[in-house]
């Protein structure tokens, strides 16, 4: 199709994401145990992580996405270490369509700063005297799903439930 001088179409302008600031909103290391929990174990801790997204509007195209990433390390029934990191950016978004805009700041927001949530986890964990916890890789394409699987899940039983 032309525009009838035979030049395609004109296109909106490109979409943009810009990070605009990226900052440690809370961080929390705890080792309970030391010096105990830092001598050679028998065997391998049992380390949970837990990870969420959450994103709040601050301006017509910005957008504040905060990763939390929980964990801790047990081993023989006592805690070795835990910790809390709240890692926030700040993202510009435009030329988005509305359609895509959810999944953009829930996705691909957080997707750009988990590697320095991951190091500052590491240096942490390193810092509070052991060996640095390198998180894998995360799929915030599944971990969105599922969050939203979850919210439709609850808004269908508040649904059925009488009032």
């Amino acid at each position: 199709m032309s525009n009838g001088n035979g030049a395609p179409p004109e296109a909106g302008p490109p979409p943009q994401l810009n990070v605009l600031a990226q900052y440690t909103k809370d961080l929390s290391f705890e080792n309970p145990n030391a010096p105990a929990s830092l001598a050679p174990q028998a065997q391998q801790p049992q380390i949970n992580i837990q990870i969420n997204v959450g994103a709040n509007n601050l301006a017509e195209n910005e957008y504040e996405v905060a990763l939390s990433v929980e964990g801790k390390a047990e081993a023989a029934g006592k805690l070795m270490f835990s910790f809390e990191l709240v890692y926030a950016g700040v993202f510009r978004i435009m030329n988005v369509p509305k359609e895509n805009l959810h999944p953009l700041v829930m996705i691909e927001c957080p997707r750009l700063l988990f590697p320095f949530a991951r190091e500052i986890i590491a240096t942490s964990v390193r810092d509070g005297g052991f060996p640095p916890l390198m998180l894998d890789p995360v799929d915030f394409v599944s971990l969105y799903r599922q969050n939203m699987e979850r919210q439709a899940e609850a808004q269908q039983t508040a649904a059925i439930k009488p009032s």
